[in-house]
């Protein structure tokens, strides 16, 4: 059976993982998306089965009991984050190349559990405070949420190194050529 390779984008919120993803998302690169489960609330311009898949935490714990999770977290007190086992046996029993946008604790999980079949890189913003400036300016989280997710960030910086690449999203376009040209020489090795 042809299985794809995994590609595991890690990062605190606000270092520009999920634009780095869906740039890669529109290479010739043969990724799909995992979708990542969630229980936290949907955003305006999210879509269940597109941007997550919105489970209550009830029903989130439910799927956790049933061993349905690679990995999952409860980031926030009731707020859970998982990657569906089903989602990579899709994308991967057809060959397909898996990517990953997901948190530093599951990034380092997946990898883990799928050691030199996964390619894990973390994106790191160029400051601290450069973060909280671009969390602000999203203008979707509260000051207090903010605050939390900042304190979080500083925490996360310190797992950089368990990843196997490290990008400096300080300039977009640069990062963008360094996630390119990183991505297609793991997939293309071994080929």
């Amino acid at each position: 059976m042809v299985s794809g390779k995994l590609i595991i984008v890690s990062a605190p919120s606000g270092a520009g993982k999920t634009t780095l993803v869906k740039h890669l998302l529109s290479q010739k690169l043969n990724l799909e998306f995992s979708i990542s489960a969630t229980s936290r609330n949907k955003r305006h311009t999210e879509t269940h089965g597109k941007d997550y898949y919105f489970f209550s935490a009830d029903e989130f714990r439910e799927h956790i009991e049933k061993g349905a999770f690679l990995e999952w977290e409860e980031v926030y007190e009731g707020t859970y984050y998982g990657t569906l086992k089903s989602e990579v046996d899709r994308i991967t029993a057809n060959g397909g190349n898996v990517i990953f946008d997901v948190d530093v604790v599951g990034g380092i999980n997946i990898k883990k559990f799928y050691g030199k079949r996964a390619l894990s890189i973390f994106v790191q913003p160029p400051s601290v405070d450069e973060l909280q400036k671009r969390l602000t300016g999203r203008g979707t989280d509260s000051e207090e949420t903010i605050k939390k997710r900042v304190e979080k960030a500083e925490f996360e910086l310190t797992f950089a190194t368990q990843f196997d690449v490290v990008i400096i999203n300080d300039d977009l376009d640069v990062a963008c050529r360094e996630m390119i040209e990183t991505v297609s020489n793991f997939i293309l090795a071994d080929a």
